[in-house]
This record gives structure tokens, C-alpha cells and sequence, in this order.
């Protein structure tokens, strides 16, 4: 497999998994909203074709002739459940043209770890729903695929969200040691399933170390040197009041609490033996961003 097309490229953990294609050598294909901002990215070679997951017609454009289709879709901070969904009605829509497209031969998809705290503990979150429910179309899909699981991304400390300006913003108490992984390292291991490209597979993604959310906020502080930051904690409470009256408080509190309670254990010993283990540490990361 040579070809490869890729929804979500020039996001946090989109562009690492792109910028790994491209020097493996593959053909890479992007379907991208914003066609200034994917070519101040990607190198010229990288074929762009500007459409949305709402046009079906793009889509099949954007299709036409790839081998391999990568996943990478998310749930707006602001959205509602009622909104277009990328991992709903996007999702629809992708589906519909590859199977319908004889050339696609795999799909990759990025998932989350987390989502599986959905009915643990009494919780219940309208998008950890739709997530599993895009698992399931995928299965169901008659298409090869390799979905995964990754734990937290040590991105989310310098780009992601917990760093808000200068400070890193935790809420509540994280119970549960994270083993956190770096884009680049995922990205590595997303390439090795297509270079494979063998039978459906689930990967749950993990690093080597596994860090609470406040143990990881303290290390990161400790050892960032481009600026000095600070930890804030901000109260569960408010978050959680604060999200009746606002669809990003409520997702930012429906998250810190998965995060905070999904009692995460080490799982990634098949997606080591398969894709290769991780390399980067926490300490390492932090001192290269």
C-alpha cells in the first residue's frame, strides 16, 4: 500500500501522523477546509483537495483511487449533540463512498481510550456514545480496519488541554495513572499498520510512563524552560455549573471527569509486539517542544 488519504491532517495529533506518511514514502492525500494553512504545513508533494464532510462529492473526490483512508475526526468543544457531528454524519458520509470505492482496502481510525468510562460510575456523555457508535459503523463497515486507543498525549501539556496561556489548568483529583504517549511515537505506530496492512485490528496506545494528571502537570512545569508557567486548579463544581449554560464548560468538565476517573491500566502489549514500542520520555518531550 502506497496511497493514503487522510481527513484531520493539520490538527494537534493530525499533523505528526502525516508528517510520518510523507517520509515513509507514501503517497499522501488530504482533505482539507483550509488550503493555505495544509500547504504552509506539508511539502508541495502532498496532494490537497479543499472539501468538508458534509459534500459528499468532495468526498468521493478526495477517494478517488486511495488505498489507505486515515481518521482523524473529533467532537467540537462548543458543539451540541444535535449539531453535524464529523464522527456521525461525516462519518456516514466517508463510509458511504469507500465502500463504495474498490480501491480503499483499509481504514484507520483514532478513538479514545477514555470514551470506555461511558456507563462507569453512573456516567453518561451523549458524545462518548456517538464515539462508540462510530467504532461500530467502522466494524460493521465490511472494510479492513485498524482502530486505536490512545491514552493521554503528552501534547496536551504544551498544545492541548491542559495549557491555557501560561498555565497549566487541572480540576478535581486525577485517580489514575495515565501512561502518556507522544504524537510522534503514535504516528510511528499508525504507519506500521498500513505498511502491515493486516486483517482488522484494536490497538489501545500507550508510553512508557504513567503519570496522574497532577503528577504530569508538576513535571512539565518542573522542566519547560521557555517560559515559567504555573498550575491552576480550577474547581469541579463550577466547571460542572458552568456547563449547564455552555456546550465548551460542559465538555471540558465531562472530559476532566473521564480523565480524572477512567481507571486506566497497562494494555498495550499487543500494539508494542505488532507497531513497535515508544521512545519518547515525558522529560525528553518537555525539553524539545
Amino acid at each position: 500500500m502506497k496511497k493514503i488519504a487522510i481527513i484531520g491532517a493539520t490538527g494537534m495529533l493530525g499533523e505528526p501522523v502525516t508528517k510520518a506518511f510523507i517520509n515513509e514514502g507514501f503517497d499522501v492525500s488530504l482533505l482539507v477546509r483550509n488550503v493555505n494553512k495544509a500547504k504552509q504545513i506539508f511539502p508541495s508533494n502532498v496532494r490537497l483537495v479543499q472539501g468538508d464532510l458534509r459534500d459528499i462529492e468532495s468526498i468521493g473526490q478526495f477517494l478517488s483511487e486511495q488505498e489507505g483512508l486515515y481518521l482523524n475526526l473529533s467532537v467540537k468543544q462548543n458543539s451540541g449533540k444535535s449539531d453535524f457531528q464529523p464522527e456521525r454524519e461525516g462519518l456516514d458520509h466517508v463510509l458511504q463512498i469507500a465502500k463504495n470505492n474498490t480501491t480503499v482496502t483499509r481504514i484507520g481510525y483514532l478513538s479514545s481510550l477514555i470514551h470506555l468510562y461511558q456507563g462507569q460510575n453512573g456516567f453518561d456523555w451523549w458524545a462518548f456514545d456517538l464515539k462508540q457508535e462510530a467504532v461500530s459503523k467502522i466494524k460493521n463497515s465490511g472494510l479492513p480496519y485498524s482502530i486505536f486507543y490512545p491514552s493521554t498525549f503528552m501534547e496536551n501539556y504544551d498544545k492541548g488541554s491542559y495549557r491555557q496561556g501560561k498555565n497549566i489548568v487541572l480540576a478535581g483529583t486525577s485517580k489514575y495513572k495515565m501512561y502518556l504517549i507522544s504524537g510522534n511515537d503514535y504516528a510511528r505506530q499508525v504507519v506500521k499498520t498500513f505498511q502491515r496492512d493486516n486483517g482488522n485490528n484494536e490497538y489501545v496506545i500507550q508510553g512508557k510512563e504513567g503519570f496522574t494528571a497532577d503528577e504530569a502537570a508538576k513535571v512539565f512545569v518542573e522542566n519547560y524552560t521557555k517560559e515559567k508557567l504555573k498550575i491552576m486548579k480550577a474547581p469541579m463544581a463550577l466547571m460542572s455549573f458552568m456547563g449547564l449554560f455552555s456546550n465548551k464548560f460542559n465538555y471540558g468538565a465531562k472530559i476532566v471527569d473521564a480523565l480524572n476517573n477512567y481507571p486506566e491500566k497497562f494494555e498495550a502489549e499487543k500494539t508494542w509486539l505488532d507497531l513497535g514500542e515508544p521512545q519518547t520520555k515525558f522529560i525528553d518531550y518537555i525539553q524539545n517542544v
